[in-house]
């Protein structure tokens, strides 16, 4: 142990006239001229009696061999034991003198730092004497505590429980290390700069160590007999002083880390390896509230963390909420029927608010980059807001429940965002659990040393929001990513065969489409298209899935039987023709086409050239040649959604498969016959997605352009009253066939979202769906309002279009007769 605490004396400044360094180049070398510092013996234990294996190759406990402990020589041991502690003592007094040295010009320093002639300013004093006076405290309360027991010495003294808190307070030398560089600098800077330091610098480097070094050497000589060596099997400081041993080399081995960054290891009890496999941030379900937590998978645990909100200065760190051994960590079988406690969610329409919020801020971001006299402060404050809404959408956002128990019954819930990334943790946990894992108890320092290492050995530091991200970084595709699932090979054996397609958006992934199932085969051939809206995405995701009943309670389980990703490269994506990829994952193959369209492109509308035909031609038009007051697609559409779809999951959000789709369309056009058969025979997105296309492609939208100016201005007014009377004299305002076309379809969405419970689409999901479709103005329209980037689009004229929408999604039935009838007075200058 005395071996250890001599490496852990940090390089304490000894000011000369180069500037500051840590221990003078002397003192950092032993005897021999090696390094001492900072290349640490890693050795499981220092003594090498301590590291031996037994016959099976387990490592055996750290005992003297019984030679060194004669019958007759315990109490000789524990003489030698004294000994080494006075040899501690001696080396402590000396430290702590060292230390008190250095501190005796600081108080000094930070006087004159609040006067007009100040030598370093109150951040520069900080910084060089940063963590110094803690470090003299802990040794201080340590000799203090350590010398009675060293004067009035008795066989049966316990000393283990100083040693395991001094170890316990390692973490302050880990924050000393870090500032350690930019100390160094300071202090050479200010020497430079300063005269009055200079001096300083100088008178502290006379004395100090150069004095005791001797002194210090033979305590660090005698240091090495160790005083487990001299400490019998059966005192009640074996244990103790074991624990702190292991407490050093631990924090040792993540010190050794900055010098070999490859090192992602702690020691266990028994002396073996703890390898960090996989960490990141999750959503945990604690007491009904979401928490964000950092959660750590290792060799043999699962840790729950969370940061702890560290003071200015101070070194940031993890505290443990909980953890459990992997040998007694186990999965519900049904993760995906499991039954939800109550967790508090915000309403839909407030997690869209926040996307556009974030949207709203990143145009800011850009413009204020922009201008000309570009102030950071500015982008600092747009930033720190922005960070504030992503954060909190990334708390909120997520729904997939990720349940894990331990042995005693305790279970922990996660939410994610995505069952990619449920896979990947369970997956890694199972892989783990097969090789042969022991139950393991951590005491409350060892606890506290492996959360200590955290901070270290995380791979994952930022929480994943754009706002953590490089400017140079690439800002993610707006727009549409059209995709063709091709088919799938590498199935051993025949199933029910699936595939669902996710996208990044706002730092989560989210699900966009799903293919049909392909039954009893082992090649499923899709050639499925689908039309995924794309807000800021850099990745798309494939998730291959196997559906199969489960007997015994006639449940669907669908179990994924492989995932991969792949990056979306604008340079690639956004050429106009198809590119080709293939997707490999455990051994399966998934062939898929890709191609992309900017939001700015895709948001046109282009009127149809053709006379006959529905789509892109004019409502008026359509209802007079079909002498209807609906158009018969609109009817027909609505009609078969509520018949067979008002019950399915994410109707209207999920994509349709696209030539599905163009087969309605082209059967709609040109008014088949069997069109009926069709629709009945159809996939209920599919039918969904033609009745979304029809109103996108309408040459202006239902809501026609000449009103749009107003009602963006309506829905804006803030007295109730006044908004009531300007938005239903807007619809007044509209062409019959608009008109009733529009009150068909709200009535319709009302009952969709009727079924929100189960369809899991609410008011707002459908005012954000169809909003941009019925009010989107045309071309011509919009080229007027000098639209420069894509996202600009979304953020400033879609919440209006949505709350438009979602006005009269939310008002009373609104009856065509009534409202022609009704003569209020009011405005027409809207």
């Amino acid at each position: 142990l005395k071996k250890l605490g001599s490496h852990l004396r940090p390089s304490y400044f000894n000011y000369n006239t180069d500037g500051c360094e840590g221990d003078t180049a002397e003192d950092r070398k032993s005897q021999d001229g090696s390094e001492t510092m900072p290349f640490i013996d890693e050795s499981p234990t220092m003594s090498p009696h301590l590291c031996a294996r037994g016959q099976d190759g387990e490592a055996v406990s750290p005992t003297p061999p019984e030679g060194l402990l004669p019958r007759g020589g315990i109490e000789k041991g524990l003489e030698m034991k004294k000994l080494v502690l006075s040899g501690f003592l001696a080396s402590e007094e000396i430290y702590i003198n060292q230390l008190e040295a250095l501190l005796l010009p600081m108080k000094p320093l930070k006087a004159t730092a609040t006067t007009s002639k100040p030598v370093l300013t109150v951040e520069q004093i900080d910084t060089i004497f940063f963590m110094i006076q803690d470090i003299f405290e802990i040794h201080k309360e340590f000799y203090d505590a350590l010398s009675p027991n060293i004067q009035q010495w008795d066989e049966k003294v316990t000393v283990g429980h100083l040693f395991q808190k001094l170890a316990s307070q390692l973490g302050v030398y880990k924050a000393f290390v870090d500032n350690y560089k930019v100390a160094v600098e300071t202090a050479e800077k200010c020497s430079q700069a300063n005269s009055q330091f200079q001096k300083i610098s100088e008178n502290l480097k006379v004395k100090g160590p150069k004095e005791s070094k001797d002194c210090t050497t033979s305590a660090t000589m005698e240091g090495k007999s160790d005083l487990l060596k001299h400490t019998p099997k059966d005192h009640p400081d074996f244990p103790l002083l074991q624990d702190a041993l292991r407490i050093s080399q631990n924090f040792l081995s993540s010190i050794n880390e900055e010098i070999d960054p490859r090192r992602t290891a702690v020691t266990t009890p028994k002396g073996e390896v703890r390898q960090l496999v996989k960490d990141g941030f999750l959503v945990e379900v604690s007491e009904g509230t979401r928490k964000l937590r950092h959660v750590f998978l290792f060799t043999d645990l699962l840790l729950c963390a969370k940061m702890k909100k560290a003071a200015v200065g101070r070194h940031q760190q993890y505290e443990c909420k909980w953890y459990i051994p992997l040998a007694d960590l186990s999965f519900q079988t049904l993760d995906d029927s499991d039954s939800l406690p109550h967790v508090q969610t915000l309403p839909e329409h407030e997690i869209e608010e926040m996307k556009i919020k974030i949207s709203s801020i990143k145009s800011e971001i850009q413009k204020e980059k922009k201008a000309q006299k570009a102030q950071s402060r500015n982008v600092d404050r747009l930033r720190k807001k922005m960070n504030e809404q992503e954060s909190c959408l990334l708390l909120h956002s997520p729904t997939i429940p990720f349940r894990i128990h331990n042995k005693h019954g305790k279970s922990y819930l996660f939410l994610l965002s995505s069952d990619y990334e449920r896979s990947e943790w369970r997956e890694s946990i199972q892989k783990l659990q097969k090789k042969d894992l022991q139950a393991c108890v951590l005491s409350s320092v060892e606890l506290q040393v492996l959360t200590g290492s955290c901070f270290k050995l995380r791979t994952v530091h930022n929480i994943p929001v754009t706002s953590n991200k490089d400017d140079d970084e690439s800002p993610g595709l707006y727009g549409f990513l059209h995709v063709i699932v091709h088919k799938a090979t590498g199935f051993k054996e025949s199933a029910n065969l699936y595939c669902t397609l996710e996208v990044d958006s706002f730092g989560y992934f989210v699900s966009k489409a799903k293919t049909r199932v392909f039954r009893d085969t082992t090649e499923p051939q899709w050639n499925e298209e689908f039309e995924i809206e794309l807000e800021g995405s850099q990745c798309l995701r494939i998730l291959c899935y196997k559906s199969k009943l489960n007997k015994d309670d006639n449940e669907i389980v669908d179990k994924i039987m492989g995932k991969g990703q792949v990056q979306l490269d604008p340079q690639t994506v956004q050429s106009k023709n198809w590119h080709m990829d293939v997707i490999e994952m455990n051994g399966i193959k998934v062939e898929f086409s890709m191609k992309f369209t900017s939001r700015d492109l895709s948001l046109k509308r282009t009127p149809s050239k053709k006379q006959s035909g529905v789509f892109g031609v004019k409502i008026s038009v359509v209802t007079k040649r079909e002498r209807s007051k609906v158009p018969y697609i609109v009817r027909q559409c609505i009609e078969e959604v509520e018949k067979r779809g008002i019950d399915e999951v994410g109707i209207y959000r999920i994509s349709g498969v696209a030539t599905d789709i163009q087969a309605l369309k082209a059967a709609f056009d040109a008014n088949t016959k069997d069109i009926l058969v069709m629709l009945s025979d159809m996939d209920i997105n599919a039918i969904a997605g033609t009745l979304k296309l029809y109103f996108r492609e309408l040459p202006e939208p239902l809501l026609t352009d000449r009103l749009y100016p107003a009602f963006m201005e309506g829905i804006a007014l803030s007295d109730p009253a006044a908004k009531e009377n300007c938005m239903m004299h807007l619809l007044r305002s509209l062409p019959d066939p608009n008109l009733i076309t529009f009150l068909t379809l709200l009535e319709h969405l009302k009952r969709v979202a009727e079924k929100e419970p189960v369809n899991k689409m609410s008011l707002h999901n459908l005012a954000t769906v169809f909003g941009p479709t019925l009010l989107r103005p045309s071309e011509s329209e919009s080229s007027k309002a000098h639209i420069t980037l894509a996202s600009d689009i979304w953020s400033h004229d879609v919440m209006a279009q949505v709350q438009v929408l979602l006005y009269y999604l939310q008002h009373p039935p609104i009856s065509f007769a009534e409202l022609k009838k009704n003569t209020l007075y009011f405005s027409t200058d809207v």
